[in-house]
């Protein structure tokens, strides 16, 4: 699942990067709710794998 955490890493980049210089409105806020659900969904699937 390392590929989750990494493209929840890219979704949190580009929305910090939408944040500062202003671009992307109500989008950029869809982005980070996706991931912290992507996050979120890593760290129980990878509890219970291990």
């Amino acid at each position: 699942m390392k590929f989750l955490s990494w493209l929840g890493g890219i979704v949190l980049f580009i929305w910090l990067l939408g944040l500062i210089f202003k671009i992307g409105g109500i989008f950029i806020h869809l982005l980070l709710i996706f991931a912290v659900i992507v996050f979120i969904y890593d760290k129980f699937i990878g509890l219970k794998k291990k």
